[in-house]
């Protein structure tokens, strides 16, 4: 039992013993102690540009909500978008996917949606797109965005309208992602060093 006990003692105290002391008061620097000097040099403060922002491929819908393949200042509207983008300006193939909806033949239908693609293709070529840029494909009604038809089967116009279509794809040349990301300033303290800027 006293073994016991003085094992016990012995314990408390070796605790207590690694317990730090806590200081009641703050800790004040002298008044004529120097100023703490850091061991990193002044000029060693490198600003390291930020990397530029790697394009990505441009996906957009072109409505033909109205049927046919006449362009409406909604269609215009997403042209013009088009138009002035970075993704347009780099390069790449664009690739027009015609739709429509499932009212008509399969014949009708895949006419309709080459009709729409050619519609969207002849207006980037007015503004100055190479042909040679651009692919069209005719998918008819196979790719719906929404049901054409209600549960009940009667026929939803609004859904049809959003199915008559041309999706935009400008893919993004390997190139241009590869000069966007060489013409930006070395991107870490070694390359920069490796290049003499630091």
């Amino acid at each position: 039992m006293i073994m016991r006990m003085s094992t016990l003692a012995v314990t408390v105290l070796t605790v207590a013993a690694c317990k730090p002391a806590q200081d009641t008061e703050p800790q004040t620097r002298a008044a004529d102690a120097p100023e703490p000097i850091s061991i990193v040099r002044a000029d060693a403060d490198i600003d390291l540009p930020v990397p530029e922002a790697v394009l990505e491929p441009l996906e957009l819908t072109v409505p033909f909500a109205d049927g046919g393949d006449a362009l409406s200042g909604d269609a215009r509207e997403v042209l013009d978008r088009l138009i002035s983008s970075e993704e347009l300006a780099a390069g790449g193939v664009i690739t027009l996917r015609g739709h429509t909806d499932a009212a008509g033949s399969d014949t009708a239908n895949l006419r309709a949606s080459q009709g729409r693609a050619d519609a969207v293709a002849d207006w980037l070529m007015e503004k100055g797109v190479a042909q040679s840029r651009i692919r069209t494909i005719a998918f008819g009604e196979q790719n719906p965005v929404k049901p054409n038809a209600l549960p009940n089967g009667e026929p939803d116009e609004a859904a049809r309208a959003a199915n008559r279509r041309v999706e935009v794809m400008v893919s993004i040349p390997e190139d241009a992602t590869a000069q966007s990301s060489d013409q930006g300033a070395p991107t870490s303290l070694v390359e920069q060093v490796a290049s003499g800027e630091s």
